[in-house]
């Protein structure tokens, strides 16, 4: 059961878009929250950045235990993600692609028999680490979509030149 080639693509390309979404704004415009009480373009980046992390740390903890259970996460309870928040733009996508570098060498370098390993969702039951993986690059699409929401409203109340 190897990664699809869908799957591989997308988590080696998907992200990429990010840099097309946020081109052209200042840090600060993209730190704005556009909409009240929902977070930034920044924000959603920042939380894509410091997950990825989490995901790794999930994929070991399938490859290396027995379906163990794994625990719902909430970036606003992370260290890591309220850390990331004081981080600059620059700061900020330099780690995203370096998280990304050590995610996809990890993903596409296990063999079939750990691919065919399992954790155990709080909401969808038992998963494969294709499962997981799949779930993953769904998510980081959704704030894909959130960004490119947000980003596009900043652009709409920009002045043209």
């Amino acid at each position: 059961m190897p990664l699809s080639t869908a799957v591989t693509s997308r988590l080696q390309h998907q992200h990429e878009v990010i840099d097309d979404l946020i081109r052209g704004l200042s840090e600060e415009q993209l730190r704005r929250r556009v909409i009240p009480d929902k977070w930034s373009a920044f924000e959603q980046l920042v939380h894509l950045t410091t997950y990825q992390p989490v995901f790794y740390n999930r994929l070991k903890r399938i490859e290396q235990e027995d379906q163990p259970e794994i625990e719902p996460y909430a970036a606003e309870n992370d260290a890591a993600f309220n850390d990331c928040l004081q981080g600059s733009l620059k700061e900020v996508t330099e780690d995203f692609s370096t998280q990304r570098f050590i995610l996809i060498n990890h993903l596409v370098a296990l063999p079939d028999t750990t691919l065919r390993r399992a954790g155990i969702h709080p909401v969808y039951g038992v998963l494969s680490i294709p499962d997981w993986t799949e779930m993953f690059l769904l998510h980081e699409s959704h704030h894909c979509w959130n960004i490119f929401q947000l980003t596009s409203r900043t652009r709409a109340t920009m002045k043209p030149f």
